[in-house]
């Protein structure tokens, strides 16, 4: 079916005007040059999303989380200008303040009662936030007072305006990258909270690209069980990932994408409160992770923006009920910032593809981008991608997004734009030819092979009914594949490949995992960690369901019904984000 909003009656006073066959959708950011007056990008063009209508305020709303109060409309806020539906806040987004300013104090003398205010689970007005954050960037804080205030954020939460001003004042402590008017509508991002296998991004980018979207992925490095899309990049020789906002807008305009780290000079409120959160056990806090994501996002001045948020035994959050609950939190925070912003959950019991560890997943990722691979990681790309082709308005509906990924993966244009992207961070060009053109043998001699394989047989006869990813992710981190501390080294060869998938008939004594490692040999505990993955039941071969359980998608988005059947998502839900 078709659709056409009718942006005037959605909004009751905008003046946007439904576009016509071949048009592209209404885009008008405005960003200032001048201090003290930019502003998020506030309009954007939303398709019509198609899944059962079920608005989260008819489930009980968020809150499932310690210390989180129901996400809900600001209090006492004047009435924002008119925007379309997927960006129902825009706001206005302060200038950092230069040296001179003295709107937060020089020491953090005055500090003892703002922590007090929140540990008593008071709210915290605009104006408090800001001197917090901007003591926190300068310096003016001692470590004892930020893990103060950050465990009380942890303890008594914050309400969903004071989660809106952390993360506009966190964007705001450092520089916020500019890009060309003629690109504003075509920035998109994506960004997943971690797992096991999860290489999504390295496909994506390019794939996106190719699709004429803009992408300046700013990603992360691994900690725990989890890899960072940072540490498989670097397991190709001479990748850079350090690019200056100059040398990330030359990229874009030569490639299309880049994936980089973050720099010294974006959010640096991010880096001092993100280093603390590790060492407070405040890690899990709703409105910390909510700023720390979108604050990153917003700096990357970003007009839409889609969230793999993963939930199960080896994701952050192992209950459906917490990953929804942070999904809404950063889907109405998002929306309010003035990003077109969608959040997907997804399945991590087991890992996502066939391969684990970092160049092996690059080994992985450069099968999705010939069009092969395994069919869970080639529908996330997809479908993340999809959305994101829908949400700037390059497509009609996520379907058309995702069919048009699709092609870009089996036509090799995403994987010209990824070798494009590699010889454009550093990668000699030859060795970049190798990699994304050559035979597999030539792959691992421009990556590097570990010195040893072991193949585990199955223990019996039996159906696959899982692969936990936590005791492969733990047996890997012990060979050298992960790091407990930042800046630890790391083995980009160490990995795991799974010669089984979810559903499949196995014989007893067949092997099912491969394992890459450089240390003598894998220890009897490592093996019987190993065993443990691999969950068999006496069952008919069955085919594995969809890794995407569910989508919430800003208040005000229409057709859910559509969303859900066009992405053929089974028993997933389209929802409502409460604003």
């Amino acid at each position: 079916m078709t659709f056409s909003p009718d942006w005037r009656r959605l909004r009751g006073v905008s003046q946007h005007t439904s576009p016509g066959p071949g048009q592209r959708g209404p885009f008008s950011h405005g960003w200032s040059q001048g201090r003290g007056t930019g502003r998020f990008p506030g309009d954007c063009a939303w398709r019509p999303a198609l899944g059962r209508v079920r608005p989260m305020s008819q489930r009980g709303g968020p809150g499932s989380l310690p210390g989180v109060s129901p996400l809900s409309a600001p209090r006492s806020r004047a009435a924002p200008p008119a925007a379309p539906a997927c960006c129902p806040c825009p706001v206005s987004v302060p200038a950092a303040p230069g040296p001179m300013d003295q709107t937060g104090p020089s020491s953090g003398s005055s500090f003892p009662a703002l922590i007090r205010k929140k540990r008593d689970g008071e709210k915290l007005q605009d104006e408090e936030i800001r001197r917090f954050v901007q003591a926190v960037t300068r310096g003016g804080l001692q470590e004892g007072q930020m893990g103060a205030m950050l465990m009380a954020i942890r303890l008594r939460g914050m309400e969903p305006d004071e989660t809106l001003t952390l993360t506009r004042e966190m964007t705001v402590s450092g520089r916020v990258l500019e890009w060309p008017d003629s690109w504003q509508r075509l920035l998109v991002d994506k960004h997943s909270t971690g797992g096991v296998g999860d290489k999504v991004s390295l496909p994506l980018a390019p794939a996106l690209a190719a699709c004429g979207c803009k992408v300046p992925m700013i990603s992360g490095r691994g900690l725990g069980h989890t890899g960072g899309t940072l540490d498989k990049l670097e397991s190709v020789p001479g990748f850079n990932v350090s690019q200056s906002p100059e040398q990330m807008r030359c990229i874009l305009e030569q490639v299309g994408c880049c994936i980089v780290g973050q720099s010294e000079e974006l959010v640096p409120a991010d880096k001092v409160l993100y280093a603390l959160r590790d060492v407070t056990a405040t890690v899990d806090s709703l409105p910390l992770i909510t700023a720390s994501i979108l604050s990153k996002k917003a700096a990357e001045k970003v007009s839409a923006l889609v969230l793999d948020v993963k939930f199960g035994s080896a994701a952050l959050y192992t209950s459906l009920d917490s990953a929804r609950t942070l999904a809404q939190s950063l889907v109405s925070v998002g929306s309010r910032l003035g990003i077109c912003t969608v959040a997907m959950l997804s399945r991590m019991d087991g890992p996502l593809g066939q391969r684990v560890g970092h160049s092996l997943e690059i080994l992985e990722t450069l099968q999705c981008l010939e069009g092969q691979g395994p069919a869970d990681l080639h529908h996330l790309v997809t479908t993340l991608g999809g959305s994101l082709l829908w949400q700037c308005g390059e497509a009609g509906s996520v379907g058309q997004g995702a069919a048009r990924i699709a092609a870009s993966l089996a036509d090799g244009s995403a994987l010209g734009k990824f070798q494009a992207m590699l010889q454009a961070q550093g990668v000699e060009a030859g060795l970049a030819r190798a990699l994304c053109t050559g035979t597999e043998e030539q792959r691992y001699q421009v990556l590097g092979r570990a010195r040893a394989q072991e193949e585990l047989p199955a223990a019996q006869d039996g159906t696959v009914q899982r692969v936990e990813a936590l005791p492969i992710a733990q047996v890997l981190h012990e060979l050298g594949a992960g790091r407990t501390q930042k800046g630890q080294p790391i083995n980009h060869r160490v990995g795991a490949e799974l010669l089984v998938t979810v559903g499949q008939r196995v014989a007893k004594g067949s092997p099912w995992i491969r394992i890459h490692y450089d240390t003598p040999e894998l220890s009897n505990d490592q093996r019987r960690t190993l065993q443990g993955a691999l969950v068999l039941a006496d069952s008919e071969p069955f085919a594995p369901g969809c890794k995407v359980a569910e989508i919430i998608l800003p208040q005000g988005s229409r057709s859910l019904e559509e969303l859900t059947r066009e992405q053929g998502l089974g028993s997933s839900r389209a929802l409502l984000c409460s604003a």
